[in-house]
């Protein structure tokens, strides 16, 4: 009898932690911690930690985190995505910062048709075609529109100039849309240089771009070469307006380029902590980062990552349920979802329509302009 006491005590006791393992919700997040892209991924992890800790639950189960580095690096992000489906069971997962690691990482989750949301990827590739593969952020026919769209209106430009990144995804896909659409609205493009990631020396094509007088110079870098850019540009007497994209939204930006980035616009998604007109979500936000990372200050990347954790905790309390294939529907069905980033509705491909930010260094501080509709 004693025997048979002592087993049904283990017994219950294993159907306990059976039942407390049931009861939570594996989520993945990959996101670049370290490497190029690790300034941005902390920051959206930041976002995603935030979200949770303020609902730690979705349909009365406990969400869990699992973290995985994807080191920004593309064989990485497609290992880091395996291994969170294979490995650690989530039913959805979080990311990327980073087009090229996204698609790396999305090929991965749509085989096995695993939700994947990701935070600031925006080459259309990301979602084209996909099945499980969703985004918080706009994507670069919209933004490279959205910055042809201000210099040609904003700046007077007439003649636009390129340097782009010809070994980053990214980089190609803004600066093709950016000269697609700066020449709709009847701007000429003077000239277009390429580099490669991790180049030090623009000075021969800065030269050669110099020549051609454009009204202003479009970056689509990152931030690291971005920076050393515009600083090589000013040193050689360049006097034109220079541009960049989202992935120039980095205090590293100023730090590199010093004097140089004085007057430098980038584009960015429609959240500053500083905006005027701040709708309410990106107020709760903005306070509740205030108070949890007093000695950070809150950027778009952010409140992308927030918004992530809420749109998938989002879908699964609409499917009342946790099965991958629900959670896909719902967050296809995603309409109105208030975020810091305003009213969020995916389209047919999986994109949310939201305005595109401007954002300008001046007295070496970003300053957010405002937005504009891209035409």
């Amino acid at each position: 009898m004693k025997f048979l006491k002592i087993m049904a005590g283990v017994m219950l006791a294993v159907f306990m932690v059976a039942s407390t393992a049931q009861a939570q919700i594996k989520v993945g997040v990959y996101l670049p911690l370290t490497g190029q892209n690790a300034f941005g991924g902390q920051l959206e992890l930041d976002g995603v930690n935030l979200a949770h800790k303020e609902n730690p639950k979705a349909i009365g189960q406990d969400v869990e985190l699992v973290i995985m580095d994807n080191k920004s690096d593309k064989v990485e992000s497609a290992n880091a995505v395996k291994r969170l489906i294979e490995r650690d069971k989530v039913v959805a997962i979080i990311g990327t910062y980073g087009s090229s690691l996204a698609m790396a990482g999305g090929e991965v989750a749509e085989a096995s048709k695993i939700p994947a949301v990701g935070t600031s990827c925006t080459n259309p590739l990301v979602t084209q075609g996909k099945t499980y593969y969703f985004r918080a952020c706009f994507i670069d026919p919209y933004q490279g529109a959205g910055a042809a769209t201000y210099a040609v209106k904003n700046l007077e430009a007439k003649k636009a100039a390129l340097l782009i990144d010809v070994s980053n995804d990214y980089a190609v896909g803004l600066g093709t849309f950016f000269k697609r659409s700066f020449t709709k609205l009847g701007g000429e493009i003077v000239t277009e240089m390429k580099y490669n990631s991790g180049d030090q020396d623009f000075t021969a094509q800065l030269t050669e771009i110099i020549s051609k007088k454009p009204d202003v110079l479009f970056i689509p870098a990152y931030f690291a070469e971005g920076g050393i850019i515009m600083k090589q540009a000013r040193e050689l007497g360049a006097e034109f307006r220079i541009m960049g994209g989202d992935a120039m939204d980095n205090p590293e930006t100023v730090s590199i380029a010093g004097k140089a980035s004085e007057g430098f616009i980038h584009t960015s998604f429609p959240y500053d902590s500083n905006m005027p007109n701040m709708n309410p979500e990106a107020r709760k936000f903005t306070d509740a980062w205030k108070a949890a990372y007093p000695n950070k200050e809150p950027n778009v990347n952010a409140a992308l990552g927030y918004t992530t954790y809420v749109m998938i905790t989002n879908a699964i309390e609409r499917a009342g349920s946790a099965d991958p294939a629900e959670i896909t529907k719902a967050l296809a069905e995603t309409k109105d979802l208030s975020t810091p980033l305003g009213m969020l509705t995916l389209d047919s491909d999986h994109n949310p329509q939201m305005p595109v930010g401007i954002i300008e260094i001046k007295d070496g501080k970003r300053v957010y302009l405002g937005e504009v509709q891209p035409e």
